[in-house]
């Protein structure tokens, strides 16, 4: 396979656990970067070997030779350049959330059908043997009936100028690290019938700390909590009629273990290192080429969406709100 192009879109902070799974991944060459300042694009560039530098992202749009980009922007930005680029003839993996509106997920897929690209959010632990793992497990009644799931992401965000603290970036606890908490709970037991939530307000206005809980096909429930003022913890706990599972590092995955709890014992199942951003951009170079599918589509994304969109609805309000 032809290695596929890829273009960055800004310097930003992520990038740089992005740029170390690309780099030693198969079907893919870092060939742009692109910043509102070019000298800060230029600088970037040589810091990390990418060969071409663009002063603004419509230029790296512009670039013809680049056939996907990665777009690590704020959260308010995501639809809006998602939707540039693919219209530009580049396929698109955007950082998650893609976007807390069902209505913009549904137009930014419809743009990527209409264009003939991909799109795909990154939920980059979704790519990793763990995760698939944790599900061959749970399919094979590891656990027996599942019939709760137990999830939890956080750490302080202390500096006030963080876009994870504006509302008007579309920032907040359950935008940034919740949405792994949902997006693990919806991959385990299907997409939620009802939800609640609570939430303490923070930085400009958006939640700093958060808590929901969500019914799921099956009579399954998950809880979560999340936020941008606790103290660093991951966790993601399945628990069944016949034993549970846990793991201590789900969504970085980089001590990956799953410890399966059966009968007061403890099998401790070790699980390959990989780079997980590498594996999201091996699979999606791969689908480019059209020798796979993204592990992730529309309808996860839109799953995802209208899961986080009842979850503020029902914290905003204080009651539970039913997707049905």
């Amino acid at each position: 396979m032809s290695a596929v192009k890829w273009g960055i879109m800004s310097t930003a902070r992520i990038n740089r656990l992005f740029l170390a799974g690309a780099r030693a991944a198969e079907g893919v060459e870092l060939t742009a970067v692109a910043s509102r300042d070019r000298a800060r694009a230029e600088e970037y560039a040589r810091e990390h070997g990418i060969s071409r530098a663009h002063g603004s992202y419509e230029a790296l749009l512009d670039d013809s030779d680049i056939e996907a980009v990665y777009i690590p922007l704020p959260n308010s930005l995501h639809v809006e350049w998602s939707i540039r680029a693919l219209q530009s003839g580049k396929h698109v993996l955007c950082e998650k959330p893609l976007s807390r509106r069902p209505e913009e997920v549904t137009r930014a897929f419809d743009v990527a059908e209409q264009s003939g690209r991909l799109l795909m959010e990154a939920f980059m632990y979704r790519h990793h043997p763990q995760t698939r793992r944790l599900t061959e497990l749970l399919h094979d009644g590891a656990v027996g009936r599942v019939r709760m799931i137990r999830a939890a992401f956080g750490f302080v965000a202390p500096d006030p100028a963080n876009v994870r603290l504006q509302a008007a970036l579309d920032g907040g606890g359950l935008m940034d690290v919740g949405c792994y908490c949902v997006s693990a709970a919806r991959l385990i037991a299907g997409e939620p019938e009802h939800v609640s939530a609570e939430q303490a307000l923070g930085g400009d206005g958006v939640d700093v700390v958060f808590a929901g809980t969500m019914r799921h096909p099956g009579d399954v429930l998950s809880h979560f909590d999340c936020g941008l003022a606790l103290d660093s913890r991951d966790l993601l706990e399945v628990t069944g009629d016949g034993g549970s599972v846990l793991l201590e590092d789900p969504w970085h995955c980089r001590n990956p273990l799953i410890q399966l709890r059966r009968d007061g014992d403890t099998e401790r199942i070790e699980i390959e290192r990989a780079n997980s951003y590498g594996l999201e951009a091996e699979n999606f170079s791969a689908a480019i080429r059209g020798q796979t599918a993204p592990l992730l589509g529309r309808d996860d994304a839109l799953g995802q969406a209208r899961t986080i969109d009842a979850l503020y609805r029902a914290a905003d309000a204080a009651r539970s709100v039913s997707l049905t």
